[in-house]
């Protein structure tokens, strides 16, 4: 189990990790099948994404029963701080590519493309007149409609800001120790993040059968349905890093002056939301 070495916490050796890079390369490996029409590339997927939701649950496991056995003290919590500090960082980073993908695309790509640079326009594809969202020169896809800003996207934006009042409402019981309204605010937390989800996967279904929307829809699509899908991929993380929560709240592991479980969890709650703006004001709206 874990040690420590003159008040420094040194962590035992754990599986967890092994079973996450298992369970994330299926993934990979099963969306790159079904990119290529393989017929099992979903069910694999899906096999991925079960043994990493297992492999939360496992290592989270792991983690609430130290905590609660009292092994970490103010040093690891600083670590643990800091670990998370550059962890979303890192997430910050990973999202701004995306981010500067679709403004390279549709700043600089398609502009050239369309004659505002003649080189490259009479290069490449001369009949092609720029245009934005665009399925590009070759109309990769077929033509598409794109999904309205003001339909599911905004209400979908007005779920989110509001599941983060009320995980800040959590976090402000908790510290003046009323577990009832915690747990209240939670759950509330919890049901509305669930919510978005079902209507971002709604919103997928009404894209592909109706609009033709999809990942082949040129540059449009492709960055569409990156952004949109990692966001949902990090949303449905949150939400079960929030039912774990709730429950800990329920059986009373936290206190006013030692949550930084919770902290965390509400951090990169907070940094969803603000993925989300971004997404609404950039993809959707603008």
């Amino acid at each position: 189990m874990t040690e420590t070495h003159g008040g420094y916490y040194v962590p035992h050796g754990s599986h967890w990790p092994m079973v996450g890079s298992v369970g994330l390369t299926t993934m990979l490996v099963g969306f790159a099948m079904h990119l290529n029409g393989s017929g099992i590339g979903l069910e694999t997927m899906a096999i991925g994404a079960a043994i990493v939701i297992f492999m939360m649950f496992g290592w989270f496991g792991t983690v609430i029963r130290e905590s609660e056995a009292h092994m970490y003290n103010d040093q690891v919590d600083r670590s643990f701080r800091w670990g998370m500090s550059w962890f979303i960082f890192s997430e910050v980073m990973f999202f701004a590519a995306f981010f500067g993908a679709l403004f390279y695309a549709r700043m600089f790509s398609v502009p050239w493309l369309g004659g505002e640079d003649p080189s490259t326009h009479q290069l490449l594809y001369p009949d092609y007149q720029a245009a934005w969202p665009t399925n590009g020169p070759a109309e990769m896809g077929g033509a598409f409609e794109t999904i309205p800003a003001w339909g599911i996207p905004a209400l979908n934006t007005l779920i989110l800001l509001t599941s983060g009042v009320t995980v800040t409402l959590a976090h402000w019981a908790l510290k003046k120790n009323n577990r009832g309204a915690l747990v209240g605010w939670l759950l509330a937390t919890v049901a509305l993040g669930f919510t978005f989800l079902g209507f971002q996967i709604h919103e997928y279904g009404e894209a592909y059968r109706h609009l033709n929307l999809t990942l082949e829809s040129g540059i449009y699509g492709s960055t569409f349905f990156m952004l949109t899908g990692f966001h949902g991929a990090h949303v449905t993380i949150g939400a079960i890093m929030l039912t774990v929560i709730m429950f800990r709240a329920i059986k009373g592991h936290f206190t006013p002056d030692r949550h930084f479980a919770f902290e965390a969890v509400a951090w990169y709650w907070h940094f969803v939301d603000v993925v989300w703006l971004g997404l609404f004001i950039f993809v959707y709206w603008l």
